[in-house]
């Protein structure tokens, strides 16, 4: 602001007319001592030079002899000394002379502070503050009438730029602006003799008393800063060879800065009080640059060059960016905080100024968790998100109306705005880290510091007064993923440099009490008190930090989204009730505010969750920000098995498993969130936007899973095992144009997967079954029908078919027991399905009666809920099952009928054969079987195709045979039957089924001419589990008995003894010589009656 704004600039004053108070001789004595104490200055001379180019007055003979300035300086609350007379004056010695405009130009634009001695260095010298360095233009040679004069340039530039004049008559500058009249300095330059114009060298008094004239309801800087603007570009667009001019602006410029600063730093200078509102930068910070009222870049240029010698600067600027960041923790993406990041990006150019704001204590100051994000000096900055809970409300108003293709156009705003948000993030935090070493420190300490504190965002139940918010923790998470992109090549190039031992030596993150990948809380805090010496590099320092973010960021709010979908789901069916009650309560006013008051407060709370969840997915689902994510979990899994296998294993080298023995302890130690991100994240991309992947990922993930599972023993969470079938199983779901996913044709084809895959899943198949979880009956069902997937995709390539093969023979107990326990599940899983279809078929005829009542039907429709979720759950489970079944039967055909193993599998057939096609099938009828995922159509023909695999081994068919629960002839007859009448499969196929009833009819009755009735055996030799005769007894280490084939089958599924729950293997188990041969001698003696056609006499005691 210009002080002339205000007011007029008045006439010539006549010799009795008052006029406005300016500093005395005294006065300006004072200041330029305060000064030069303040700016660290020697006091030497009291007065600067003040030299004129004008030719009219005669420069004076010798150096500076004004009166040397008291030794002692008048304090900044000093008061002002009273007025000497009615109209002070401001007499300034004479300045020293100045023969050549070299002269000038060189002080003016030499470095302030630097002496012209090698005596001493001291920060700023009186002329640097007041001008006398500033030697005034030389007297002018000879003029051409058609040239300005320096003085008159002189005159009209610095009027222009300081809008104040010495000439009464002079109202307006050449460009028609107002020009404010200084009395004071007219009055001198009077009784001076010298002309009425503005010169460098009484320019401090012009600027002193324009300032002072400046109404105090207004800042000083809103005057000096456009003067400052206008030098800087009369500078620029000076032409030509002008050493004079360029050196009076570059006088004028210093002048200008300087009085910017005292206006800022001592206003008393300027006759004011001090006053918060006006002594600082931030409303000109928050100004564009190219505006008046802006801080432009040469005012940021200036001030860094005069840091070092003035060290009131520094702090200037820092306060300023400190007090924008108090009031943006205020603020919202809703409310203009826009000028804000503005101000700090336009901050950020210039490290000297991020070196000192580094250094401020509220940088990094000891805060709580939700306080680090609006009291440290960046948090407020990476607080601004979309998730913000007022900014989720706008964003999706109304968000229960909302339809498929609003949210998703809601999504893509919000995730550009974030976009360009983060993008200025990550501009500001790239200019920290290159700012200085001890910027780049503060900056990582200030991102660890984060992750220390946020560890709660991982609890089963988080307190939000407890954590930092989602939509910051995501912000730190992408600007630390942007941080690693210069080091994530394609080649892995620069994994090697990523250190092991960062948690040995002096680590940021603290993992002490997180969970480790094999290590107990022990074996980790002895492996960690082993400190090491060194430092660690910043690609070792971002890489973790990363790590962590990601844990305690991205995949906590991914937790949050599954919490808030069940949430969502629990008000809709509250809110639900409420709406089925409200009618109830027509006549009974009173209830029905209560109940209407309840209904609106869970209206908000959903409405603000359903806003929230689609605010969390806009993010998380943008593709930039898990491309990024997906590059640098890439980078953590190939680090993963490098560390793992001790190998410097990079995708385009060969991973040779089982991994070693012996497992490494930098492995072992390891938070178990570096193995669970990976697996999380992609399984999140595989689920929501698979197209990402298809250019990202390459072998390695599938190396991942198959070590790890192949290797288990080098991960101690079963779940985290499992996860990693998982991730397998959602590679092999068709996306786009690949049938078989994004993993399936890597799984299907690539030498790793030919080698080790199939057995790696199959002996986690065998692994699973007991997890050591209270739920790890159930969740063994869900591990092995993604297993299922993993084979069923790769079951095309012929490698797989003749690993089975080789491994059925090479490693007969471990196939046995893998085919025991696929039994098993096709057993559990088939008789659970089709027992649950009954009770769905009563249910929905009851519920088809119109006289239920109310209540009955209510509890009758929960019922049936119950029901048909089982059913589907298990004949998901028994589909894929059975499909595997006859998949296996078509190739190992021999490897299903060995001794251990035929006998229950023929049960498990005839069972499910009677159910699907004996009376029973009328009662699985039920509404719309396919929502159930059953088909009978579809099972019954598999059934089939498994008989016929089988067909061709006499122990099965006898085995069958031998099946008194289950095999009927008639079912054998009433499925060919279906078969032929439905279509079902071809009558190549029938006949082939026919052949074969005809062969277990034709076994069952030579088996029944041979059978022997032993209905009476002696207790003592039965078998205490199965209730069958015992053929060879032995006995346990509980010492029980039991019959061979009973204990071979038990621990096929369970590796301990039945009665103590002890390991044990079936070498344990000692023959019973003398039980068996007693049986055999019952048995024989039975025989023998039977042939005489008499009793057998009773051998036992």
């Amino acid at each position: 602001m210009d002080p002339n704004e205000q007011q007029q600039p008045p006439p010539p004053p006549p010799a009795t007319t008052s006029t406005p108070d300016a500093p005395d001789k005294e006065t300006m004595e004072q200041i330029r001592r305060r000064r030069l104490a303040k700016l660290g200055g020697p006091s030497g001379s009291g007065t600067p030079a003040a030299g004129s180019p004008s030719t009219e007055t005669p420069p004076p003979t010798g150096p500076n002899t004004s009166k040397p300035a008291e030794d002692k300086s008048v304090s900044k609350g000093a008061e002002k000394p009273a007025p000497v007379d009615n109209r002070p004056k401001v007499n300034i010695s004479p300045a020293p002379p100045a023969t050549t405009p070299q002269s000038t130009g060189s002080a003016a634009s030499s470095r302030p502070g630097i002496a012209n001695t090698a005596v001493s260095r001291v920060k700023r010298q009186a002329s640097d503050i007041d001008g006398a360095s500033a030697s005034a233009p030389p007297k002018k040679q000879t003029t051409p009438a058609a040239q300005e004069t320096i003085e008159d340039y002189a005159d009209r530039v610095l009027s222009n730029i300081f809008r104040c004049t010495v000439d009464p008559n002079r109202t307006t500058d050449s460009q028609g602006h107002k020009l404010t009249f200084l009395p004071n300095l007219s009055a001198d330059l009077a009784e001076e003799g010298a002309p009425l114009k503005l010169t460098v060298g009484r320019l401090e008094e012009a600027i002193m008393e324009a300032a002072t004239a400046v109404p105090h309801d207004r800042p000083l800087l809103d005057y000096l800063l456009p003067c400052w603007k206008r030098v800087v570009r009369t500078l620029k667009v000076l032409r030509g060879p002008a050493p004079e001019r360029e050196a009076l602006l570059k006088e004028a410029k210093r002048l200008c800065f300087s009085n910017c600063i005292f206006a800022l730093t001592v206003p008393e200078l300027f006759s004011r009080e001090p006053d918060a509102a006006h002594d600082t930068l931030v409303p000109y910070l928050l100004h564009e640059v190219e505006t008046e009222n802006g801080l432009c870049l040469d005012f940021f240029a200036e001030a860094v060059a005069r840091i070092e010698d003035d060290d009131s600067i520094a702090p200037l600027f820092t306060k300023a960016m400190v007090d924008i960041s108090s009031k943006l923790a205020t603020m919202t993406m809703n409310d203009d905080y826009k000028p804000r990041v503005n101000a700090l990006l336009t901050y950020s150019r210039f490290p000297p100024l991020l070196n000192a704001l580094a250094q401020h204590p509220c940088f990094q100051m000891a805060q709580s968790a939700p306080g680090i994000e609006k009291n440290t000096i960046l948090g407020p900055f990476f607080r601004i998100s979309p998730l913000q809970p007022e900014v989720t409300t706008v964003y999706f108003a109304g968000p229960r109306t909302m339809d498929k293709g609003r949210i998703q156009t809601s999504q893509s705003a919000l995730q550009m705005t974030l976009g360009a948000h983060q993008t200025d993030l990550k501009t500001i935090v790239n200019a920290f880290i290159r700012a200085s070493p001890q910027a780049r420190n503060k900056t990582l300490d200030w991102f660890a510091y984060i992750m220390n504190a946020n560890h709660k965002r991982r609890a089963l139940q988080v307190d939000p007064r407890e954590v930092s918010s989602d939509g910051f923790m995501i912000n730190v998470t992408v600007i630390l993923d942007t941080l690693c992109e210069p080091f994530m090549d394609s080649t892995f190039s620069k994994v090697g440099r990523i250190d092991v031992n960062y948690f040995r030596r002096n680590p940021r993150i603290n993992i002490k009490d997180e969970t480790k990948l094999n290590a107990d809380q022990a074996q980790s805090d002895a492996f960690y008190a082993n400190k090491l010496d060194g430092e660690s590099n910043f690609i070792t320092e971002i890489f973790f930090l990363t790590l962590a973010a990601h844990h305690y960021g991205s995949e906590a709010a991914n937790s949050k989204l599954k919490n808030l979908d069940r949430d969502i789901k629990h008000l809709e069916k509250n809110i639900a009730m409420m709406e089925a009650e409200r009618h109830k309560l027509i006549n009974r006013p009173e209830q029905l505010r209560v109940l209407d008051a309840a209904l609106k407060r869970h209206t908000t709370v959903l409405e603000r969750s359903m806003a929230l969840k689609y605010s969390i997915e806009g993010i998380l689902l943008d593709q930039k920000m898990q491309s990024r994510s997906l590059q640098f979990m890439r980078y953590v899994t190939i680090w993963l098995l490098r560390v793992a296998s001790q190998t410097d294993y990079t995708p385009d080298k060969q991973l040779k498993l089982p991994l070693p023995a012996n497992q490494p302890d930098e492995f072992k130690c390891l938070p178990e969130y570096a193995l669970q991100d990976v697996v999380d994240n992609f399984k999140f991309v595989f689920r929501y936007i698979p197209q990402i992947i298809l250019s990202a990922v390459g072998e390695e993930m599938i190396v991942l899973c198959v070590t790890f599972l192949e290797s288990s023993e080098y991960i101690r969470n079963p779940y985290l095992k499992s996860s990693l079938v998982t991730l397998l199983s959602h590679g092999t779901w068709p996306t786009y144009h690949l049938k078989k996913g994004v993993l399936g044709d890597l799984m299907t084809n690539s030498k790793f997967a030919n080698d080790y895959l199939l057995h790696a899943v199959m002996k986690f198949y065998i692994e699973c079954e007991s997890t050591g979880a209270h739920t790890a009956f159930y969740d063994k069902f869900n591990i092995r029908y993604e297993i299922f997937m993993v084979i069923k995709c790769i079951w095309t390539n012929d490698v797989y078919r003749q690993q089975l093969v080789q491994s059925s023979r090479s490693n007969r107990a471990f196939f046995v027991r893998f085919v025991n326990l696929l039994m098993n599940d096709a057993t559990y899983v088939l008789d659970e399905g089709l027992s649950k279809f009954p009770k769905i078929h009563d249910l929905q005829a009851r519920l088809r009666d119109p006289s239920l009542s109310q209540e009955d039907r209510e509890k009758a429709e929960e019922e049936l809920r119950t029901a048909e979720g089982q059913a589907t759950s298990y004949m998901q489970l028994a589909n894929e099952t059975v499909s595997m079944m006859k998949l296996f039967t078509t190739t190992l055909s021999e490897s299903f009928t060995m001794p251990e193993i035929v006998q229950r599998l023929a049960g498990m057939l005839d069972y499910n054969l009677e159910i699907l096609t004996g009376p029973k099938s009328k009662t699985l009828k039920v509404e719309n079987p396919e929502k159930y995922f059953f088909n009978p159509k579809t099972l019954l023909p598999e059934l089939v195709d498994i008989y016929l695999n089988l067909g061709s081994s006499q122990s099965f068919i006898e085995a069958v045979a031998a099946d008194g629960r289950s095999y009927k002839p008639a079912t054998m007859s009433t499925t060919a039957h279906i078969l032929r009448s439905k279509n079902l499969k071809d009558e190549k196929d029938i006949i082939a089924w026919e052949t074969l009833s005809a062969k277990i009819e034709t076994a069952k009755e030579a088996l029944d001419r041979a059978d022997l009735d032993y209905d009476d055996a002696p207790p003592e030799f039965e078998d205490p589990i199965m209730g069958i005769l015992m053929t060879d007894p032995v006995r346990l280490p509980s010492k029980h008995v039991v019959d061979r084939s009973t204990i071979t089958q038990h621990l096929l599924s369970d590796p301990k003894d039945p009665y103590t729950r002890q390991p044990m293997t079936i070498d344990d188990v000692v023959p019973d010589v003398e039980l068996r041969e007693r049986i055999e001698a019952w048995k024989a003696e039975k025989r023998k009656s039977k042939a005489l056609g008499g009793d057998a006499m009773d051998t036992t005691e």
